[in-house]
């Protein structure tokens, strides 16, 4: 893991940075617009019942969409290389640190970069949801 490696005096390697912020109203407006496809186009199954089982559920969603333009900006990756809003999935782990998932043509973007690990962290308030990621080398000979 990246982060233990760091704890050790490792050095550690920056491949980019981004950050996303969101409107809570606007995804709000989105959801109720478009609901289900909506929901199905940006956000994996995992997140939707995530997001859903939360109070302010709508905020949540808004956090998962900065954390997701986030972790595409930090990878500087786009749709040129196919990669989907529901490539990126952001899990809530132990103590409610977020932890980001890739599959599709994301994990192939990851790979290429040569990115190890991606930190990221969200937050938002009734009005707006921001995110910080940072996309971090795979250690040599990894």
């Amino acid at each position: 893991m990246i982060s233990d490696r760091a704890a050790k005096g490792g050095e550690m390697e920056i491949v980019g940075v981004g950050s996303g912020i969101v409107e809570c109203l606007r995804i709000g407006a989105m959801i109720e617009r478009h609901g289900e496809l909506f929901l199905q186009r940006v956000y994996t199954e995992r997140e939707i019942r995530y997001c859903h089982s939360r109070r302010r559920a709508i905020e949540q969603f808004a956090a998962h969409w900065a954390a997701k333009e986030a972790v595409m900006k930090a990878l500087a990756t786009g749709r040129v290389e196919g990669v989907s809003w529901s490539d990126v999935e952001i899990r809530v782990g132990p103590r409610g640190r977020p932890v980001v998932m890739v599959g599709g043509p994301a994990k192939d973007v990851i790979r290429s970069r040569k990115v190890g690990d991606v930190l990221v962290s969200m937050a938002h308030c009734r009005t707006y949801a921001t995110a910080h990621a940072t996309a971090i080398a795979r250690p040599s000979g990894a």
